[in-house]
């Protein structure tokens, strides 16, 4: 019943909206000579009624310039084109604000558990001290990174906020001028970003979002554990990638680090400045006028100076003293209001968000082999020494390492990068950056190397203040999880240095490039396995296991429906907190607005919180567990065998947008991590991967290989079997309609004019094949009609953003047809495609 009075709102607030919004900002005159708003409603029809008749894209274009536009020039053509994907790509925009205004009324009408639900349940059990143990101790850390699948700028932001407030209060010529204000605003930037750069506009949120939504969170959660002391400041925190993930970035270097983490304490004080400020037109009184005014001139001079340091004592202090006037001498007078600073305060600190620091395991291997050899131990290889040996070196060897002894810039930077991690420290608090992550972790070396390097850059004799956090992203990694792990624990060095770091290590498990490495139900199967093993092995050595889950966009990079996913989890996974990563665009869908964030941190926290007190665990029957075992062995060996299809890097390289990811100003990272002449698909990034698949709406990634195994069971005769999997494990239901989502955003329409080309023709028939069996076996097992059936408004949302988005999605096919057929125009199509990119990215959100 809910769904359905979800889905009339959703038709009142968003659908009929959008379409009385979106007739006003066609009909808005941007030039002279443009007709454009009058062209794209027909453009869109025909590219409808085209694909489903089988017409090829070219074809659709050709028939559509030929009957509305009395256009016949090449020039005019493209031209045409270019100002057709502007207009589209500000419908998107206007979608986004007319779905964000309609979030707060959707969300009443829906069957979420939120905290007031949460403390309600606690009530009626009777089991505060117990859960009040968790609460205390449990927290959900929210990664933000800048992976380059998001590149709305600051005043797109405040556009899309003000058409959103505006659209809530039905403000029709405030909402005129607005639209042609967007109409005039470019939403692309002019140049690619650099790390710095992307780490401001991500701090936009932290400024004007995440400062306030989370303080006022956890001001919630304190009043509502009513007389109960409650003090746990880190139940949400924010962790932060741009200007400390430098994995194939060359363009994150030392210094970039240091001015990221300067920009994030800078920003910070800028917002207890204002706070401040704020608070002293109430807090007039003459024994608080000076503390804060003197509190206000450091805060001042620490927000503009990034040399000047302003340490959480100086900050809170004096704080804490007028707090104690106030009770004592002035009747408690705006105390809550001081109380919500000071909690503010002790939420972050001097750091605003922890800066993480990411490279990949070769790197470290290089760099410590250039270090050894330097110091004349090895020739060149680290392998001639013996394992024993070289672990030796790592824990306790008397090296130093300078970086102006190298010539190799890579090699300098990783030395002189760990060497100032000290000084964020000093300046940010050990918080602000403490944890150093390592890509492709493959072996207990992978970990030992960042250790040896700590310790030779400085650290030596030193408690080292960081955790150092293994990445096992590929299926080899995840097979030698359990022994990696065991090895390192029975190291009595590394041993130790778990117990200075508070008995927990962290372990990230990656689903982008599993996903790319091993197909969606492998992958993902893997990764619960692997999280169940690695809580055995953290339990067998006394250390709790912390799980960090690099979670993209789209579910083939393990994104989808998040908070579904955590509860999910088995009770063989631990549980002692949450954390994740936010890419892309999905930081401008999920946790853009104060009100969505908010409502997504709490469904993070009730979905790893709900167990502890509802007493219900997720166990998985070993018939289960072979089931999925067979389902995900299946699925590898049908995608396995796409990967080693003579067309696989071929198809992607010809008739894929992937070559043109680089030529957006997206993001500063290349799409390649090494620059090689063949492209490797090991080499490749999982976002212009997915991201790649995802323009060509086959989106492969989300469910290949899930068709025929589904397919190969039920032959078998287990198709209750499998229905009672859907039903009765929470684990496979989410990835089932994980997938679905992906499933729902495929159009093979779109591209099967290649059913007709030589070259690819077999290659593209076995991807549709796999997709047409996906959509059947799943709608079999789930006893579903359609697609996200169970998920109405999801689904709807969809189609309209397909639909708006369907005339980008013409034109890019029609400019790759033109660049493989001929060399005419070919750079003016190939700029069409690369601006193509960007609105089909924000019309998915999370792209696939």
């Amino acid at each position: 019943m809910y769904q359905s009075k979800r889905l009339q709102v959703f038709e009142k607030q968003v659908k009929n909206k959008f379409n009385i919004y979106n007739g006003i900002f066609l009909n808005l005159p941007y030039r002279q000579d443009s007709n454009i708003g009058i062209l794209i409603p027909v453009l869109y029809q025909s590219c409808r009624e085209g694909l489903e008749s089988g017409k090829h894209p070219q074809e659709i274009l050709d028939s559509f310039f030929s009957s509305f536009t009395g256009i016949g020039s090449e020039p005019e053509k493209i031209d045409l084109m270019f100002r057709i994907i502007q207009y589209v790509e500000r419908q998107i925009v206007l979608f986004d604000s007319v779905e964000d205004a309609a979030f707060m009324e959707l969300k009443s009408l829906g069957n979420y558990l939120l905290i007031k639900d949460f403390f309600n349940m606690v009530d009626n059990r009777k089991s505060w001290d117990r859960i009040l143990e968790k609460l205390s101790g449990f927290s959900a850390r929210i990664v933000l990174t800048a992976h380059p699948t998001q590149f709305y700028s600051p005043p797109v932001l405040d556009i899309i906020g003000t058409l959103r407030s505006l659209i809530m209060e039905n403000r029709i010529d405030e909402i005129d001028m607005t639209l042609q204000q967007l109409g005039l605003t470019s939403l692309i930037n002019s140049k690619k970003p650099t790390p710095l750069d992307e780490a401001k506009n991500i701090i936009y949120f932290l400024r004007n979002v995440y400062y306030n939504a989370v303080g006022e969170l956890y001001g919630y959660i304190k009043e509502h554990a009513g007389s109960r002391e409650f003090q746990n400041h880190n139940i949400v925190q924010l962790g932060f990638w741009p200007g400390g993930d430098r994995d194939g970035n060359p363009f994150v270097t030392a210094g970039i680090t240091q001015q990221v983490a300067d920009e994030l304490r800078m920003s910070l004080f800028k917002c207890y400045y204002q706070d401040l400020k704020d608070l002293q037109l109430k807090l007039t009184f003459k024994d608080v006028e000076e503390p804060l005014n003197l509190l206000r001139d450091k805060l001042y001079n620490a927000m503009f100076n990034p040399d000047e340091n302003l340490t959480l004592e100086e900050i809170i202090h004096p704080l804490l003293d007028v707090k104690e006037q106030l009770i004592t001498r002035y009747h408690s007078l705006y105390l809550k209001e001081l109380d919500y600073l000071i909690d503010k305060v002790m939420i972050f600190k001097t750091h605003f968000a922890a800066l993480d620091i990411r490279q990949d395991n070769s790197i470290h291997r290089k760099t410590v082999a250039a270090i050894l050899a330097k110091a004349g131990i090895i020739s060149s290889d680290p392998d001639e020494l013996q394992r024993g040996q070289l672990i030796e070196l790592l824990l306790s060897g008397d090296i130093h390492a300078d970086a102006a002894d190298f010539n190799d810039p890579l090699i300098q930077d990783t030395i002189r990068n760990i060497s100032r991690l000290k000084r964020i420290q000093e300046k940010n608090g050990e918080e602000g950056c403490n944890r150093y992550i390592i890509s492709n972790a493959v072996d207990e070396l992978s970990v030992l190397f960042v250790y040896g390097l700590f310790r030779w850059c400085g650290w030596s004799g030193q408690r080292l203040t960081f955790d150092i956090v293994p990445l096992f992203e590929t299926m080899e990694g995840m097979k030698s999880a359990e022994a990696t792990m065991q090895k390192l624990f029975s190291i009595p060095a590394y041993r130790d240095h778990i117990a200075q770091r508070g008995e927990k290590q962290t372990i990230m498990l990656g689903f982008s490039d599993g996903t790319k490495d091993g197909g969606y139900l492998m992958a993902n199967w893997s990764i619960f396995k692997t999280k169940e093993t690695l809580t055995s092995v953290c339990d067998q050595h006394n250390i709790k296991a912390i799980f960090f889950d690099g979670r993209g966009g789209p579910p083939a990079r393990g994104g989808g429906k998040t908070h579904r996913f955590y509860a999910a989890q088995s009770d063989k996974i631990a549980n002692h907190e949450i954390q994740l990563t936010i890419q892309g665009q999905t930081i401008t869908s999920t946790y853009a607005t104060h009100e969505k964030f908010i409502h997504n941190c709490e469904q993070l926290l009730t979905a790893g919180l709900a167990n502890s007190i509802s007493g219900k665990v997720h166990t998985i029957s070993a018939e289960f567990r072979q089931l999925m075992e067979e389902l995900a062995q299946l699925s590898f060996e049908k995608y396995s065998a796409l990967k080693a299809h003579d067309k696989f890097i071929p198809y992607l390289e010809q008739k894929s947008t992937l070559r043109f990811y680089d030529k957006t100003n997206i993001g500063s990272r290349p799409g390649k991590r090494n620059v090689t002449k063949k492209l490797e698909l090991t080499d490749l990034r999982a976002i212009s991967f997915v991201g790649s698949w995802s323009q060509l709406k086959q989106n492969v990634p989300g469910y290949f290989g899930t068709g025929t195994a589904i397919q190969r069971l039920v032959d078998d005769g287990k198709l209750d079997a499998l229905k009672r999997l859907y039903r009765e494990v929470p684990f496979f239901k989410a990835l089932v309609q994980n997938s679905m989502m992906s499933l729902s955003k495929t159009n093979f329409n779109l591209t099967s004019y290649m059913r007709e080309e030589e070259e690819f023709k077999d290659f593209w028939q076995i991807l549709h094949d796999e997709y047409a069996l996906s959509v059947k076996m799943l709608l079999l097992i789930s006893d579903s009609k359609e697609l996200m059936e169970e998920e109405p408004v999801s689904r709807e949302s969809i189609k309209m953003r397909e639909q708006i988005a369907l005339p980008l999605l013409v034109i890019q096919q029609y400019a790759l047809q033109k660049i493989s057929g001929s060399e005419d125009y070919r750079e003016a199509y190939e700029k069409l495609v690369t601006r193509s990119l960007y609105g089909n990215i924000n019309a998915g959100r999370n792209s696939a």
